[in-house]
């Protein structure tokens, strides 16, 4: 049982803490230790709980008073007539009373309500432990919270500005004519999603920051510090994890209180079949009593018995609700029980699976980083496409905020294991509350009230085979590898015949000659980007015909024939005019027509480098 001196001990160092608080932790909340301590110690929440405690309180006071003598004090003055046989009169009466009433049985109903009201008044009191325990989880669920999005508008800024530097590359290239417009209009969409993304996470940022407002009092400081695990004295087994929750979750301990203030009121209605026995002393005085003229002093001493034989079967239908109400209540402890194993058990798990997801994501993010990094430096040398760029570096981006969530998504869970132990103010070193107050007693017991039907067991945790799916991972490739096919190699006089016709196109591109250029392309030619061949046409005696100075350097010619008259040429393009220079690998797909090689199509560029020379 809980003492009263525990339960006001509580109030007073509450209240002594929540001034101090006022004063020094709104100056000092960069901690999850000063803003959990502030949010409990000021939330409306735990005020109201701690309230309604005092009530109760009081509640049980009054019951108690029932074991007390009761004293009243009665005078009074009027105007009597009498008529009988003894005698007719008018007269006026004056009287004073004093009656003493003590209690000696009443079928135990003063007993029983007592009884009652100190489990009510326990509950009140695991009501505000439970309370303090999930408004410092709130607390610690936003402090986490707006860590964590300021993290992801950090990686939402910096996604940006690379998207931004991309964009702003290839926009230099297709304004120079070298790049296509596909590769504009790609690198735009990818800009666009990436201020998307950064006005989302800004948005939460928002959000999560003004709930930390509502529960601490003030906004998140513009440096708080990093969170350091909660781990400590978390249990190593969910059996065991899940016993602790069971036994000292507040929530628990309170609707087993709740139980057995219900079993107190059934047992006060019990009393309504029984004999009530007082004692009673009166002392009366008075003038004219009775019509006697003079002073009358009577003095009573007398047990009384009071015992109700019939009240409408009122009292059967009340003993028949507060049976109704202890089952309400039994069934209420029950899904207590219940609810608290559920949270306990998923918040175990989840710090299992986090903290190896961690390793994960870790790996993950690594590893995409390395790749990026690959790939911007093909990217310059004509070796990646610029999809390929920006693939990965969209891939980074959600790695890294994967792996963000996850840390953070784990210190919550973490939190939500220890409050579901009714212990996260302790494993905050929420230190004056928890020690001086012994809020938390280990003599409480549920003894034969604890739930029926809800053992400590966990369901079994799901873990992936996996030598089984590697081993299906290997029958995959074997069932879906392609069958080889046997390249074609084009003969020396055909590279010959493709490599004049190759420097050809790239001399009329330099000397503008644009008859002579046109002439390198098949009249079934294909251009991209699903233009007409009159507009492709059009764009291309503009672009041409504007260019200054041009030089053009074709290297690492490759030559793939599909057929003796269909060839595919491969080769690093370098172009040089005096407002921009880049380094592309471009391809072109050629048919022999009447002898004559032309271009059918140009498969899309893989842009390497691209430097503007704009003021040289």
């Amino acid at each position: 049982m809980l003492s009263r001196y525990t339960a006001r001990k509580f109030v007073a160092i509450a209240l002594g803490l929540t001034s101090a608080c006022s004063t020094i932790a709104l100056a000092q909340q960069n901690t999850l230790k000063s803003v959990a301590q502030t949010a409990v110690l000021s939330s409306p929440e735990v005020l109201e709980k701690w309230h309604a405690y005092q009530a109760t309180d009081n509640e049980k006071d009054a019951a108690f008073g029932g074991y007390l003598p009761r004293l009243d004090l009665s005078a009074g003055v009027g105007r009597e007539n009498r008529d009988d046989p003894i005698m007719v009169k008018d007269y006026t009466r004056r009287s004073t009373a004093v009656t003493l009433t003590q209690m000696l049985y009443d079928g135990f109903a003063t007993r029983n309500e007592v009884q009652r009201l100190d489990h009510a008044r326990q509950v009140r009191f695991f009501e505000l432990l439970d309370t303090s325990e999930t408004v410092a989880l709130e607390a610690a669920r936003a402090y986490v919270d707006v860590l964590r999005y300021r993290k992801l508008v950090a990686l939402a800024e910096d996604n940006y500005v690379r998207h931004r530097a991309v964009f702003d590359q290839i926009q230099k290239k297709a304004l120079a004519g070298v790049a296509r417009r596909v590769d504009l209009e790609q690198a735009s969409g990818r800009l666009a999603l990436a201020e998307a993304n950064l006005l989302t996470e800004t948005s939460n940022l928002h959000d999560v920051s003004t709930r930390f407002q509502r529960l601490v009092g003030a906004p998140p400081a513009k440096d708080l510090a990093d969170t350091p695990s909660l781990d400590r004295g978390l249990p190593g087994e969910s059996a065991t994890m899940l016993q602790a929750a069971l036994n000292r979750n507040p929530a628990i301990r309170g609707a087993i209180e709740n139980l057995r203030s219900a079993d107190s009121a059934v047992d006060v209605r019990k009393a309504a079949y029984q004999p009530r026995l007082d004692l009673r002393l009166k002392n009366e005085r008075g003038t004219d009593l009775n019509g006697y003229d003079g002073s009358t002093n009577n003095r009573t001493a007398e047990v009384v018995l009071t015992w109700n034989l019939f009240n409408g079967l009122s009292d059967m239908a009340r003993s028949r609700q507060y049976a109704d109400q202890r089952n309400v209540a039994k069934d209420l402890r029950d899904k207590t029980c219940r609810d608290v194993r559920q949270t306990a058990a998923i918040a175990y798990n989840d710090t299992r699976k986090l903290a190896e997801q961690l390793i994960y994501l870790d790996q993950h993010q690594l590893a995409t980083e390395k790749a990026r990094d690959a790939y911007r430096k093909q990217f310059d040398i004509g070796q990646r496409t610029l999809l390929d760029l920006l693939d990965t570096e969209n891939e980074l981006f959600q790695a890294k905020r994967a792996y963000v969530n996850a840390d953070h998504d784990l210190l919550i869970a973490q939190a939500r294991s220890q409050a579901s132990m009714g212990n996260l103010l302790r494993a905050l070193d929420l230190s004056r509350v928890a020690r001086d107050l012994a809020a938390d007693p280990d003599d409480w017991k549920a003894e034969g009230d604890a739930a029926e039907h809800c053992p400590p067991e966990a369901p079994t945790m799901f873990i992936a085979d996996k030598e089984a799916l590697n081993a299906r991972a290997v029958e995959f490739l074997r069932e879906s590898a392609p069958p080889p096919v046997a390249s074609t190699v084009a003969s020396p006089e055909t590279e010959r015949e493709l490599a004049l016709s190759l420097k050809g196109w790239a001399q009329a591109w330099m000397t503008r000659d644009i008859e002579r250029y046109l002439g390198f392309y098949s009249p079934t030619f294909m251009p991209s980007q699903n233009r007409s061949l009159a507009k492709w046409e059009k764009d291309r005696r503009r672009i041409i015909g504007s260019a200054k100075v041009v030089k053009l350097d074709l290297s690492g010619i490759k030559v793939t024939m599909k057929d003796p008259d269909n060839a595919t040429t491969t080769f690093v393009q370098a172009y040089q005019s005096p407002v921009f220079r880049d380094v592309v690998t471009k391809s072109m797909e050629w048919r022999k027509v009447d002898g004559k090689w032309l271009i059918e199509r140009e498969l899309p560029n893989e842009a390497l480098r691209a430097i503007s020379t704009s003021g040289e």
